[in-house]
């Protein structure tokens, strides 16, 4: 676990301020680069020690068996798993005859920082070999946002007390040696240098390394070139094999006299282009990143975050922490997808190597809307992803006996790669997830473009998943039967109720929309009788209910399944899958992560605020919080029944999940899903964020250790800025036509903003809240880290 000291809390900076070798590998996920096509774990530059080497391209994989003890018909055959590319972040410095390598010697000073508002990760050290010689060494290093394919490393080295000789070695490294990643001996030998050489080039200050993945038959093209401004006599030669390229760069610096060295990197990766097309790339890209040099980068990096963050930016007074981890979050949220480009947004993004590298149902409802207010280009091409993997749904859909596109559970490129399929396929409702991000995209920025290309298609093939899963009752019941929800503690059961109502919106939306478009909605085989027939199992949608308990059932009959006994699982025996058998979790009242909790976020509408409430405190004590994706939705909900202090503690619960390393894997990369839910936390726990109905709509109300939320939303073309008081709450627009107008509600009163007159609204006072909610014994969520807690 990451400790507070090891990150000071400042608002716009990660920073640290000593070199702590026991969480090497969690500081390499927190620092990581990227840009959403590109992306560099935060080794340290000379590579090592290191945690766990890292370089990524989005949807760069490799195949891999899948293992079966026993296999079945429908079972995937084989997974795809994120290589670790060329690495180009390699500068390796002797001091005289000295690698400096920070394991020996004497470490004088080491800070690293990641800036959120300049989008880079600088360096700095003072160190004295065990000869002693002393050198400070400065690095800045960034993966551009306006040029996709470059990643820059701006490099110093001063002499401090007397003359030395320096010796630099840049280096492109392929198939690096890393620790293994499966115990399956099959798996391991595919992902074992899976990179084949094709090509090898040396330039003078430079070169390029071209490759190949031996079974998924990928090409990565990655190439350097040097800007060296040192001392008379700096001499710089460069010379290359089939895995490696070095540049060596060399001179006598006297103190105070500093070598400089800007290393420019560009990657390219391609299924179809030619060897000589992919090495035209790379060398295109490295001659756009040279024309604008390291001043040139840098500043359009603060340019695009500038921009950014004006739209994007969300305030917090009363919790530091929480302020720095939002904008941490925000930040590593934007890496993942601002050049993505129609490819995926993964659970870890690219900071590690995390889940294979796959997306999952995470990107549709934690990290997408985020990207929907605040980034929409970045979700619509998120979407085009989706849409782009839609014959592979459909096979998959054909495979299993249904109709329209089943979506894989976790993939990188379109295929199933999950092997265990009650929590793979059997998790149907990711199509109701990806219906609902698109909806939602289309609410707020009003893309019809986007809406007749790709929207309608996926709604239609969506909703005919549905119909053919589901099935009418003797009593004109509509069921969805055989599932798992999102709570994978509760698995292949019946009428889950967040798979049903996602389902019902999927079918309304898909009906409606078809409608609306009739044309094109005939061209894809949509009739009248089959919308009417999607409407008809919508309005039919059996939700389960205990008349006895007065609760929703998170599925049929769960409020009659035996309590789980948690006042004798002891606190070592969680998370609970990695100590107990799936059998023993399936058939109990235990919850790995909110289920119906967050059907009552995102379908809000069809609870009233009394159920709201029972069926919270009733889940609360049986959900343990096995999954990071659980604690922001538990904290939208706290606060949305009255329950703010505890909305708190989740809040930071999600906020700090990484800077704390709370999961303790993040090692593997960060939880996307989780740092995006700090923000969901905020904007839709405290700021009361809805979109039910098409209408923007907020009730907010702060916790007692908040005393001002700001944030900023994008609707349409108008950025509406909310400002949340304990009392008060003002709403303005900004950067809206003059003649702007923008209706939304307040605690259900509405309102009418224009661009000239922001509107200040009373908050009104909280009614009362009931029991306070319980969790199971010892899952209760900590304000502080255990050694603060006072």
């Amino acid at each position: 676990m990451i400790r507070e000291r090891a990150y000071p809390v400042e608002p716009w900076h990660v920073r640290e301020v000593r070199l702590d070798m026991d969480v090497l590998a969690q500081s390499e996920s927190v620092f990581a680069l990227s840009n959403g096509h590109v992306g560099l774990r935060g080794n340290l530059d000379e590579g090592e020690p290191h945690g766990l080497p890292g370089t990524y391209l989005n949807s760069f994989y490799e195949l891999r068996p899948l293992p079966y003890a026993e296999a079945g018909f429908g079972f995937p055959e084989s997974g795809q798993t994120i290589v670790n590319v060329t690495n180009g972040k390699l500068i390796r410095l002797l001091v005289d005859d000295e690698p400096l390598d920070v394991r020996y010697g004497e470490l004088l000073s080491h800070e690293r920082i990641l800036d959120l508002r300049a989008g880079t990760l600088h360096r700095e050290l003072h160190w004295r070999s065990p000869a002693g010689q002393q050198v400070k060494v400065r690095s800045t290093r960034l993966v551009s946002f306006t040029q996709r394919s470059v990643a820059v490393i701006h490099y110093e080295v001063e002499a401090v007390d007397a003359p030395i000789r320096l010796i630099l070695q840049s280096e492109l490294v392929a198939n690096e040696n890393l620790p293994a990643q499966s115990r399956d001996p099959r798996v391991a030998a595919v992902l074992e240098s899976p990179l084949q050489a094709e090509e090898e080039l040396t330039t003078d200050d430079g070169g390029l390394l071209i490759h190949s993945t031996k079974v998924s038959g990928l090409r990565v093209a990655a190439a350097m070139a040097h800007d060296v401004h040192g001392p008379e006599r700096t001499t710089i030669e460069s010379e290359g094999y089939e895995d490696w390229v070095r540049t060596t760069i060399g001179c006598i610096i006297k103190p105070g006299q500093v070598l400089r060295v800007v290393k420019y990197l560009t990657y390219g990766w391609s299924s179809r282009r030619s060897l000589p097309a992919l090495r035209d790339q790379v060398g295109a890209a490295l001659a756009a990143a040279r024309l604008d040099g390291w001043d040139g980068l840098r500043r359009a990096q603060r340019e695009y975050l500038d921009e950014f963050w004006d739209a994007a930016d969300v305030r917090v007074e009363g919790d530091p922490e929480v302020q720095q981890a939002v904008r941490f979050g925000l930040f590593h949220v934007l890496q993942a997808g601002a050049r993505a480009e129609r490819r995926p947004i993964s659970a870890k993004g690219l900071t590690g190597p995390g889940y294979d590298g796959h997306a999952f149902w995470d990107t549709e409802m934690f990290v997408l809307p985020v990207l929907t207010y605040t980034q929409p280009s970045a979700a619509r091409d998120a979407l085009y992803w989706r849409h782009s993997t839609l014959a592979q749904a459909h096979e998959r859909a054909r495979t299993l006996n249904l109709k329209g596109a089943a979506f894989p559970w976790r993939t990188i490129d379109g295929p199933e790669s999950s092997a265990y399929w009650p929590a793979g396929t059997a998790a149907f409702h990711i199509a109701a997830d990806i219906a609902d991000a698109l909806r939602r995209y289309i609410l707020v920025t009003g893309d019809e473009v986007l809406e007749q290309e790709i929207g309608l298609e996926l709604l239609v093939e969506t909703a005919r998943l549905w119909r053919s899963l589901g099935h009418h009752d003797r009593d004109g019941q509509f069921h969805i039967d055989g599932v798992t929800g999102p709570d994978e503690y509760t698995a292949v059961k019946n009428d889950n109720i967040y798979t049903n109502l996602m389902a019902q919106r999927n079918l309304l939306t898909a009906a409606e929309c078809a409608m609306h478009y009739r044309d094109q909605a005939a061209d894809l085989g949509v009739s009248e009788e089959e919308a009417a027939a999607w409407r008809d199992a919508a309005h039919a949608m059996h939700v389960p209910y205990d008349d006895d308990l007065d609760v929703h059932e998170q599925v049929e009959g769960f409020t009659r399944l035996q309590e789980w006994d948690f006042e004798h699982t002891p606190p070592e025996k969680y998370p609970l899958l990695l100590h107990y058998p799936y059998f023993d979790l399936y058939r109990k009242q235990v919850i790995k992560q909110a289920d119906l909790v967050l059907a009552m976020h995102w379908r809000g509408d069809a609870f009233t605020g009394e159920q709201k409430l029972r069926n919270f405190l009733y889940y609360e004590r049986r959900t343990v919080r096995d999954s990071s994706l659980s604690a922001c939705t538990q904290a939208v909900m706290a606060a949305e029944v009255g329950h703010p202090e505890l909305a708190h503690r989740y809040l930071r619960e999600a906020a700090l999940m990484d800077l704390h390393d709370l999961s303790e894997n993040t090692r593997d990369g960060v939880h996307m899903a989780s740092l995006a839910g700090a923000w969901m936390a905020l904007v839709a726990g405290f700021g009361g964020l809805r979109d039910h109905d098409g209408t923007l709509s907020f009730s907010p109300r702060l916790s007692s250790r908040l005393s001002r939320l700001e944030f900023s939303l994008q609707w349409r073309s108008m950025h509406l800025r909310v400002d949340v008081r304990p009392h008060q709450t003002t709403y303005a627009l900004r950067h809206a036509a003059p003649d702007a107008v923008l209706e939304l509600r307040h605690h259900g009163e509405a309102i009418r903003i224009t661009r000239d007159r922001p509107v200040t609204v009373p908050v009104p006072a909280a009614h009362a809240s009931g029991p306070q909610p319980e969790q199971p014994p010892g899952r209760a969520p900590l304000l502080h880290l255990p050694e603060d807690a006072s």
